[in-house]
């Protein structure tokens, strides 16, 4: 029985075949249009969790405070408030994976003929576990390394290309102001961060090194910064509050006083533009789906004229015996056929332009199997809600009205 529906259904449109393309044709567009839209959305979200897992997860940092002199405040850093007690206190509170108090500025590099300005941080073993920075070349540097001064350091890819060219420079030493210092490793590539700075542009040395061959300080063991990894996200926010609390408590400040020193939330920042991007896609996905509303009251229109056109026909097939039912069930299989071989066309152009936009511009695009499924199915469904309407129509016809019908 539904085979032989299916048949005239197919023999139907092809009877009017422009005008069964035409009304595919808002199916194909509107599906097209959310794949292509939800692809992008997606290519960017991933690039924003990419580049929020290069940074580390967990993350905040605590910034020294700054000083007033003569009515001029100093920003944050400005004041020596931190220093590397700080740090250890903090590593004994409950919820804290990791603890690296730093000292960073920018200094130049000189290898052989060559020079480059980076960005010099010095800091503990535990920054690479915070940052999930990992070591392409060579190894890393110990806490011996930290309590003794050692003149090594890490370096990132850009500096490694810049310097070294297409030298190994593990093994080799490199100047930073005019202490010689030995590559022991080089560290893979992280890309850009949030704000656009290049997270390969840096040299890791150990802390006690650049505080007293690089930066020097005027109180020893004076930090900058000190990150803090969290254990867990859900911990975050309860990690800041005890870290306030025991930096007050150790910086023997009273109630009512402000704090001598700023705190960030790094994992907020970054939570922050990922959900821009979410809404971003969310968006463009809701806009896409506006031609697929069109595209079914494209359907509607056009079985409605075709319920017009076959109306003698249909009374004819109530006088030999179709049931209400029967007649349903063959204008709601034309508009079924009309939506998913639109879906269907609508899916396969919106994959291909997808990966022409991959190619020829270079965005980040994701297509994922259930994106893909979702676009199909709703289309299908405003296909067959907006067919629903024809084929009702058509069934509640009166056989006699219908066979008198010219």
């Amino acid at each position: 029985m539904i085979r032989a529906m299916l048949s005239e259904a197919w023999q139907a449109m092809g009877a009017n075949r422009l005008r069964t393309a035409l009304t595919m044709l808002g199916m194909v567009i509107g599906v097209a249009a959310v794949v292509i839209m939800m692809a992008i959305g997606q290519g960017a979200q991933y690039a924003v969790q990419q580049t929020i897992g290069t940074m580390g997860s967990n993350l905040f940092i605590v910034l020294s405070g700054s000083f007033t002199t003569s009515g001029v405040r100093s920003g944050s850093a400005g004041a020596p408030t931190l220093n590397v007690a700080d740090a250890e206190a903090i590593a004994e509170l409950d919820g804290v994976a990791n603890v690296a108090p730093t000292h960073q500025g920018s200094r130049q590099l000189v290898y052989g003929a060559q020079n480059w300005s980076s960005q010099v941080i010095g800091t503990t073993p535990e920054y690479l576990e915070a940052r999930a920075w990992n070591i392409v070349q060579g190894a890393g540097f110990g806490d011996s390394d930290v309590r003794s001064a050692t003149r090594v350091a890490l370096i990132g890819k850009t500096v490694a290309d810049n310097l070294f060219a297409d030298e190994d420079p593990v093994g080799k030493t490199l100047r930073i102001q005019q202490n010689p210092f030995v590559v022991i490793g080089v560290l893979g590539s992280k890309g850009q961060n949030l704000d656009g700075r290049d997270q390969d542009d840096t040299v890791i040395v150990p802390l006690t090194t650049a505080q007293r061959k690089v930066f020097g300080t005027p109180f020893l063991g004076s930090v900058r910064m000190i990150m803090i990894q969290a254990d867990h996200s859900e911990n975050m926010q309860k990690t800041m509050e005890a870290v306030t609390a025991l930096l007050r408590q150790r910086h023997r400040l009273r109630e009512g006083q402000p704090d001598d020193f700023f705190m960030r939330n790094l994992s907020a920042a970054a939570e922050s533009e990922a959900e821009t991007t979410r809404t971003m896609s969310i968006l463009l996905g809701a806009i896409a789906s506006i031609s697929l509303l069109v595209g079914g009251i494209g359907i509607m229109n056009i079985m409605l004229v075709s319920v017009t056109e076959r109306t003698r026909e249909i009374g004819i097939r109530m006088a030999i015996g179709a049931r209400e039912r029967d007649i349903l069930t063959q204008f709601l299989l034309e508009a079924i056929i009309i939506s998913i071989a639109g879906c269907l066309i609508g899916l396969l152009l919106g994959l291909g332009a997808a990966l022409l936009v991959n190619f020829l511009s270079g965005m980040v695009i994701v297509v994922s199997g259930s994106s893909a499924l979702v676009a199909f199915a709703v289309a299908a469904s405003v296909g067959v809600f907006f067919g629903w309407y024809p084929a009702r129509k058509a069934a509640r016809l009166d056989p006699i009205e219908a066979l008198r019908y010219q």
